[in-house]
């Protein structure tokens, strides 16, 4: 029980006073600025503009993160290829009386982030989340909001590898 509290004690300590952080911070030696070019959409999926929503946010988020500075490709140390590989759009709830209540949207974006000053592909990863909407009119205008869930939460992940080295 002692240990516990001890262990408890050091973690809101260590918190508190930000000396150490469980995010790494810490992108891949040699690679300080970075290009995005435009997602590639080859889902399929009916849904206009998504892969400039995917790639403003996904560069809106570098910035805001400010490890690495975002440029061009010429002068870039490392680029962030994103192909979205399949939307799937699912029935998730269904009522009694057979209408789709709810649906699930889910995505997967193919990642490749390649040093370009060394010529040599760092990794190259899937991401696959999803986000919910309601469907109970027979309207797709909620779409968006699980179209918007997914991709906040695929952008998360693809930031968080690029920065953390581990």
């Amino acid at each position: 029980m002692r240990n516990i509290f001890l262990l408890i004690l050091s973690a809101v300590i260590f918190q508190s006073c930000g000396v150490y952080s469980f995010r790494g911070n810490n992108p891949p030696e040699g690679i300080k600025t970075i290009a995005v070019p435009l997602f590639t959409d080859n889902s399929g999926f009916a849904e206009s503009g998504l892969k400039e929503q995917f790639t403003d946010q996904l560069k809106n988020k570098i910035i805001s993160d400010n490890t690495l500075k975002l440029v061009d490709k010429t002068v870039a140390d490392g680029v962030i290829t994103c192909t979205i590989s399949s939307v799937r759009d699912d029935a998730l709830v269904i009522s009694s009386n057979e209408n789709v209540t709810k649906r699930k949207i889910t995505i997967v974006v193919n990642v490749i982030f390649e040093n370009l000053k060394k010529q040599k592909k760092i990794w190259d990863r899937n991401y696959e989340n999803w986000g919910e909407y309601n469907s109970s009119t027979n309207s797709f205008s909620e779409r968006t909001t699980g179209i918007t869930t997914a991709r906040d939460k695929i952008t998360d992940d693809i930031l968080n590898d690029i920065i953390s080295n581990w």
